[in-house]
């Protein structure tokens, strides 16, 4: 993580702390291995990622298995109902401990056969009794820090991180205020996504609706975009509108819904998104996934009041699977071709006094995370 790839150069125009006065970070941050390396080390590796919600680890025994790039992270229910999470790898000799999801009462190594219990204590080594010297205390899985917030799943790799609460306080609030059910929705589909742009890419994007209007004629004729504001807080940022279009909008159809409430999105940093529609009760999350520096996987998680969704909600996931996220895609790959151009480094925020729904300071917000992260050096005669 030497200088010259993180730190501005001659010839970058300043990122500054004011949104109004700056330029975006420069182009190479989104294509550059070794900015995709530095990220892995100074990002994802101390940061809060989110893995499901508490309606897959329901029951003790319950299991789940999340990749964190490249380190996978097993989250288990124990037999007391509480959330424990270990790195997935046997310390025997490295075999990855289980796959996908399910139940067990023991965590069993199918290599050796070096059965763990759920709260990670080796219970079981074959042949170690004639071992002198083996002590079992010794080889325990390494614990993972884990927190169950409003029902989402969380997991930290850095063991001194603050818990996701204190990072993120403010957003359970708002959260419960758009989707009262959270805690009690269930898993419903996943949908995924391969994108050929940087996971910043696809962040920036979701963080502003300058382009709402020009690129996505269907949700600007479901949401009203006079009331559509960006908030930022810490380590989230809040994007809603308080009025819906039309309730049979080219969107989705839905029967009428509260009337403070047209659609509700958060971005969670690092890699988050989460989204609430208008209509019957629902939330699902968008997690960007970088697959190398110019390659992301997306995965949209739906969660809703029963496993079997209505009409409305059916229609909900279609409009965002078959509209929506192609619509966004296409922009997405588009930039990310761009940002290798000869002809581009740097842009200007557009942001404006009221933070309007043009106002692309949310997306400030979250470059700056990204050039706090990697430390580099901000204009020093403005910042």
């Amino acid at each position: 993580m030497t200088a010259p790839i993180l730190r501005f150069q001659g010839d970058d125009s300043p990122f500054r702390s004011n949104p109004q006065e700056s330029f975006t970070i420069p182009a190479r941050f989104y294509y550059d291995s070794e900015v995709h390396e530095a990220e892995k080390k100074a990002i994802f590796q101390k940061s809060w990622w989110f893995c499901g919600h508490r309606s897959q680890l329901a029951e003790p025994g319950s299991y789940l298995t999340v990749k964190v790039l490249d380190q996978s992270i097993v989250v288990v229910r124990n037999q007391t109902g509480d959330l424990k999470a270990f790195y997935n790898v046997c310390q025997h000799r490295g075999h990855e401990l289980v796959q996908g999801s399910g139940r067990k009462a023991v965590l069993t190594c199918p290599y050796h056969a070096w059965a763990y219990d759920l709260d990670g204590q080796l219970r079981n080594a074959r042949n170690s009794e004639h071992v002198e010297g083996f002590n079992a205390c010794e080889f325990a899985l390494k614990a993972v820090q884990v927190e169950d917030y409003c029902g989402l799943i969380f997991v930290n790799p850095d063991p001194d991180a603050a818990p996701f609460h204190v990072q993120a306080e403010g957003l359970g609030d708002e959260l419960r205020h758009y989707c009262p059910d959270i805690e009690n929705m269930v898993f419903a589909q996943r949908d995924t996504y391969d994108v050929d742009a940087n996971w910043k890419v696809l962040i920036d994007n979701f963080l502003e609706c300058y382009h709402c209007d020009p690129a996505h004629k269907d949700f600007v004729d479901l949401v009203d975009m006079n009331t559509y504001r960006s908030k930022v807080h810490g380590i989230y940022s809040s994007h809603c509108s308080s009025k819906v279009c039309s309730t049979s909008s080219k969107a989705f159809t839905f029967e009428e819904g509260r009337d403070d409430f047209g659609y509700a999105g958060w971005f969670v940093w690092p890699n988050l998104t989460i989204w609430v529609y208008p209509g019957e009760p629902n939330i699902s999350t968008l997690q960007m996934i970088p697959d190398g520096a110019d390659r992301t996987i997306e995965y949209q998680d739906w969660f809703i009041p029963t496993q079997t969704p209505s009409k409305q909600l059916r229609d909900a996931m279609v409009y965002q699977k078959d509209v929506l996220q192609p619509e966004d895609i296409g922009l997405c790959e588009s930039v990310q071709k761009g940002l290798k151009s000869a002809g581009y480094n740097q842009g200007r925020f557009i942001v404006d006094e009221e933070r309007s729904e043009l106002s692309e300071h949310a997306v400030h917000h979250f470059q700056k995370l990204v050039v706090n992260a990697l430390d580099a050096r901000l204009d020093p005669q403005k910042d």
